[in-house]
């Protein structure tokens, strides 16, 4: 079996971490890495993406979580934030770096960019964040399968209530809101969720081939 679709069937949302296991460094910057070379929307990637380390700000983080084990247990806490109202100031950034990576003139690329922001402008704030949140899906989805390549475990959760996340961790002051908290480590030998097998549609029933 490809050793790609072997990883999905390893991994599971983990329901209890063994916290006295640690990812070593070397395999967050490959997981680090992975997040950064995540696709997103016209390349922009209008996110942050904050690593909770700190054991005081992820025992203040568990109630907001509604009580998760999971975000005292695991060995790392990563947390995608959008940024709210992305606009000009985040085009010109990304063609800067555009410009600067691959020594291009602004120039070249002023239509382009002006598109680009008549595009997203035009957006109402809520369409716009909207879009800014979706992309933050985009680089989970990276993560995920970077983990499960490196067979470390991580739930994706949705489960937390963003506007206290947002206070406790400074996000309101950055322009940013939490969208999504990824929990990663390994899995606790005593999670009976791992022995379960795996629940998905049938090809029949997912897939429509016109």
């Amino acid at each position: 079996m490809n050793t790609f679709i072997e990883n999905q069937n390893w991994r599971y949302a983990t329901k209890k971490f063994d916290a006295s296991k640690k990812i070593a460094a070397e395999d967050i910057t490959i997981l680090k890495e992975a997040i950064r070379l995540s696709s997103s929307s016209y390349g922009l990637q209008p996110y942050r993406v904050i690593i909770v380390e700190n054991p005081e700000l992820r025992a203040q983080l568990q109630p907001a979580a509604w009580g998760q084990s999971q975000i005292k247990d695991a060995s790392h806490i990563i947390i995608f934030a959008n940024e709210i109202n992305f606009g000009e100031e985040g085009i010109d950034n990304y063609f800067k770096n555009v410009s600067e990576t691959r020594n291009a003139t602004l120039d070249n690329m002023k239509g382009y960019i002006e598109f680009l922001k008549k595009t997203i402008t035009a957006l109402t704030p809520d369409e716009r964040n909207n879009w800014s949140a979706k992309q933050t899906y985009l680089a989970l989805g990276n993560l995920l399968n970077a983990a499960a390549d490196l067979k470390i475990d991580l739930t994706p959760m949705e489960g937390f209530v963003p506007e206290q996340v947002n206070e406790i961790l400074g996000l309101n002051q950055l322009g940013l809101n939490a969208t999504l908290i990824a929990t990663l480590g390994y899995r606790h030998e005593e999670d009976a969720t791992q022995h379960l097998k795996k629940v998905r549609k049938s090809n029949e029933e997912l897939f429509i081939t016109l």
